[in-house]
């Protein structure tokens, strides 16, 4: 243990040895590779969930863990400083695509590599990382046609959902399955939430009117691009 303390020591804090144009080119070039991971994250966004704050919070996070990387140095003692500040900050927002929990650990990354000023790794690892998911993008790959669809129908309390919808569901649908029933109106209505696979020739429209002319003409909602859009 003693012989640690030692080279520890010997080593020193390589923090002190940075000069203005060190701290000067981490942030600099921490701030640009941020810009592209920010850029690729915008070009290969889909959905309605596009936030621009998040975009630049991947800017400003890439940038400061480099700041960070620098503080702490070689450090130990510094480091476990860090860490505890740190803990103090809790997320109370929710990620609504797991592809952005990937964005942030690739700006933290980055910058973790440019702060212990690994350039040529940082630049290499923006390039091929930002390459990789344009492909992803550009091909769809993984893609997978999904083919249920969610149907929200509204009819009277006392109605009998199993058999009212007997004969349009056998007409236009392939497969249903129902998720949920609910009341809503004050107890009025009941709401009955489907899954639903439509016949390859079905019409939607003809499915809403088949099924609006058996439950009084209520709302009756079907999402056919819940998979595309964020609901």
């Amino acid at each position: 243990m003693d012989e640690l303390l030692k080279e520890l020591e010997r080593t020193g804090d390589l923090s002190a040895n940075l000069t203005f144009l060190d701290v000067a080119m981490v942030l600099f070039l921490s701030f640009v590779l941020s810009l592209i991971v920010a850029w690729v994250y915008r070009f290969t966004h889909r959905g309605v969930s596009y936030s621009q704050s998040y975009v630049h919070t991947l800017v400003i996070m890439g940038t400061v863990v480099s700041l960070i990387m620098l503080i702490i140095g070689s450090n130990i003692a510094r480091a476990f400083a860090l860490v505890g500040a740190l803990s103090i900050i809790r997320f109370r927002n929710a990620m609504k695509e797991t592809r952005d929990v990937g964005f942030i650990f690739m700006v933290m990354a980055i910058g973790m590599a440019v702060g212990t000023r690994f350039y040529l790794l940082a630049v290499f690892a923006t390039s091929v990382l930002s390459a990789f998911m344009i492909a992803l993008h550009k091909f769809n790959l993984f893609a997978k046609e999904v083919r249920e669809r969610i149907l929200r129908i509204r009819l009277p309390i006392d109605r009998d959902h199993e058999e009212a919808f007997e004969e349009p569901f056998r007409k236009h649908l392939e497969d249903h399955r129902i998720i949920s029933v609910e009341t809503v109106r004050a107890g009025v209505l009941q709401e009955v939430v489907y899954s639903v696979v439509l016949k390859k020739r079905a019409n939607p429209k003809d499915l809403l009117e088949d099924i609006r002319a058996r439950n009084d003409n209520q709302k009756v909602t079907l999402v056919l691009g819940q998979q595309e859009v964020d609901i």
